[in-house]
């Protein structure tokens, strides 16, 4: 029987411990010698804080007149960990803890080197006002920041341990007193049940979250903002982070909450109602537009005036082929560009794809490729798409545009319309967490509650 299935002796138990983890070099078994007293610790040395190890572990021991004494100094500690199972011993190592023997007793202080605890700026969702602090990769950094912002006794952390080759530690985090129950007990179901053999961020969690897997809109929000973290706790929603990523999750969610911007709590009342409505215009132009011109274009140009109609037809001579592959032709080196934007080094991402797109519209006219009214179009779409603030429903709504333009190309204006409907009826069909996907809501700025469901 292995001694890690027993009651353990101590120096035992730790050669053995050494022996599974060798090869490795930095696996280090040390003795503590004073005086006939002898203390053993045992940790990987590329994990743990050499300052910190030294100066709450080492120099304490040469500092105290008996083991008793030293053993009472390590039980005291802020730092000392559970010991849930010895079959677990080998990856609290590989977590920066130390395994310390104390004559017959075993102790287990978290001394891990974090080198990924600085805080950074909100790039993903950028604001004008408000603060400008975002997440850090490591948990307990993003546990001190919500602690920061939100300082009510009734938030509650809960610490998962995944059972993946990374061992990563996800914080459930939520407000007792405004959560709602069936919500988290589903929540925590989901994340006990999930099976996998790695996950490194908050990306990779929402794919397990969200439910189907080939569904079109997310279910969850990830945010690196810990304001927009503190008003959905506020809201009674469940905050999920995972150890190493600069994100949280927050669940559940509807599509509204995509809308959302957080500088629409810095402005005035008019200012931020006045942007709400740019973004879902943008919204719409973004799904509708390519699908519209294609419809009127190609099956009903008496929708226009005389003059517009004329005006769209004469841009549109010697263009070769029909209005759909014109627009599929510009939307994709569209989608292109954009990629192109995000995988380029910043010092030449805007001057590329500013240039690139500028080329490629004057050559595409010039050679009759396209008209002059697709290129206003297609930089119509393209902007309206970047005004939606999360990145998520933002792709989405991309792929959506694509649906349109098939079912327009096939049926006309009829099918834009069924086609919009479908899948507005898809989403009023789709649930989150059990709350309906579709969901009306309104923020109310003066009341304690937030946010309120009509």
């Amino acid at each position: 029987m292995s001694i890690l299935e027993e009651k353990p002796n101590p120096p035992a138990l730790m050669n053995e411990l050494l022996e599974k983890l060798e090869p490795t070099f930095d696996a280090k078994l040390i003795p503590l010698q004073l005086e006939g007293r002898i203390v053993f610790l045992l940790f990987l040395k590329t994990v743990v804080d050499p300052a910190k190890l030294q100066n709450v572990i080492i120099k304490p021991f040469f500092e105290m007149h008996s083991l008793e004494h030293y053993a009472a100094y390590i039980q005291s500690s802020p730092d000392i960990e559970e010991i849930k199972s010895y079959d677990t011993l080998l990856v609290e190592l590989t977590k920066g803890n130390v395994l310390i023997a104390v004559q017959d007793k075993l102790f287990l202080v978290d001394v891990k080197k974090v080198n990924s605890s600085t805080v950074q700026q909100a790039l993903m969702e950028p604001t004008v006002s408000g603060p400008q602090q975002a997440l850090s990769e490591d948990i307990l950094t993003n546990l001190n920041i919500i602690r920061h912002r939100y300082k009510e006794p009734t938030l509650k952390f809960e610490i998962v341990t995944l059972k993946d080759k990374s061992h990563s530690d996800i914080a459930i985090i939520y407000d007792e007193k405004m959560v709602k129950k069936p919500v988290l007990k589903a929540i925590q179901q989901k994340i006990k049940e999930l099976d996998v053999p790695l996950i490194q961020s908050a990306g990779e969690l929402q794919l397990f979250l969200n439910g189907k897997k080939y569904t079109l809109f997310p279910n969850i929000v990830i945010t690196e903002r810990p304001d927009r973290i503190c008003y959905n706790l506020n809201s009674g929603k469940v905050v999920i982070m995972v150890d190493g990523g600069p994100h949280a999750i927050i669940a559940p969610v509807i599509f509204f909450d995509f809308m959302v911007s957080m500088e629409d709590n810095y402005h005035l009342f008019w200012g931020a109602t006045f942007t709400l409505i740019l973004r879902y215009f943008g919204l719409l132009t973004c799904v509708t537009l390519p699908a519209l011109y294609i419809a009127i274009t190609s099956y009903n140009p008496d929708i226009f005036r005389t003059e517009l109609a004329l005006t769209v037809a004469g841009s549109r001579l010697g263009v070769p082929y029909p209005s759909f592959i014109e627009v599929l032709f510009m939307l994709i080196f569209m989608e292109l560009l954009t990629e192109a934007s995000i995988r380029l080094p910043k010092a030449v991402s805007a001057t590329a794809t500013t240039v690139g797109g500028l080329i490629l519209g004057t050559a595409a006219t010039e050679a009759a490729l396209s008209s002059n009214i697709m290129i206003i179009i297609v930089s119509a779409v393209a902007i309206s798409s970047f005004v939606i603030p999360i990145n998520e429903i933002s792709l989405s709504i991309r792929f959506c545009r694509y649906l349109l333009i098939v079912f327009t190309t096939l049926f006309g204006t009829v099918g834009l319309i069924l086609g919009f409907l479908g899948i507005l009826m898809f989403m009023i069909n789709k649930e989150s967490f059990g709350e309906p996907y579709l969901k009306m809501y309104w923020k109310s700025r003066s009341s304690e509650k937030g946010v309120k469901s009509q």
